[in-house]
């Protein structure tokens, strides 16, 4: 029985880990031919042995414009045109706005945002018409939260370059999307803390902030993204997918 992306050609970025590695095993597991990016070497090797599926790691920075080139070159030559595009990379960073530092600001704004914009970009010429590109958000986008003011801020520029991007797009039939994930389950909350018991207790404190009463796992993400890069979705464009515990609707 054939998967829903049976032979489609995917690049993830961000894909060693959490999000972009279910993603990246479950797109496998559905057929596609899956890519995968991330700036630590020992972590892009674990992933790719544990995608399977003959998947393709290449490491690299997604601000650095020159990595992305190499990234599409190289998928290119190994499978063609991509259909599927998820742009996944990203960086958690918080701060009271007191102290929050210029170094900080550049790091979340440089991977999140600018690493997004030409994540896309890039990717252009090397795009099927009719492909699929998800780009990554958070619910805290749209939000008030503190601590989160540039991390909340480059997200919800996330969620614009979708729109804008689509309406370039559309005479490719190019769909862009957001997936707008609450808190899940994945070794973000250990980026953010000074050890694993403060991951834990921050873990479990915003899973009692969401109605839920519990964070997401990274699986449930990856089956959003799926009905995102599948034609099921076909008639989805500029739009967002919100899979967030029910934090920003109730």
């Amino acid at each position: 029985m054939s998967g829903k992306l049976e032979n489609k050609v995917a690049v993830i970025t961000g894909g060693s880990s959490g999000i972009g590695l279910a993603t990246a095993k479950l797109f496998a597991q559905q057929g596609a031919k899956v890519a995968i990016t991330a700036r630590n070497r020992e972590n892009l090797a674990n992933a790719v042995n544990e995608i399977g599926y003959d998947a393709l790691g290449v490491q690299g920075d997604v601000t650095t414009l020159a990595d992305l080139d190499q990234l599409y070159t190289r998928v290119f030559q190994k499978w063609g045109k991509i259909d599927i595009l998820v742009v996944n990379a990203a960086v958690y960073v918080l701060g009271p706005l007191s102290e929050f530092t210029e170094e900080m600001f550049d790091k979340v704004n440089d991977i999140n945002f600018k690493g997004t914009f030409f994540t896309v970009q890039k990717a252009l010429k090397y795009l099927n018409n009719g492909a699929s590109v998800i780009l990554t958000s958070s619910t805290v986008a749209e939000k008030g939260v503190p601590n989160h003011a540039a991390y909340a801020a480059s997200k919800a520029a996330v969620r614009s370059l979708a729109r804008s991007f689509s309406a370039e797009l559309l005479d490719r039939k190019i769909r862009v999307n957001v997936l707008t994930p609450g808190p899940i389950d994945t070794p973000v909350f250990e980026s953010v803390a000074s050890s694993k018991e403060e991951a834990e207790a921050m873990k479990a404190g915003m899973g009692q902030f969401a109605p839920v009463k519990r964070v997401g796992m990274p699986l449930e993400m990856a089956k959003a993204s799926l009905y995102l890069a599948s034609d099921e979705s076909s008639f989805m464009i500029g739009s967002e997918l919100l899979i967030d515990g029910g934090i920003r609707t109730l």
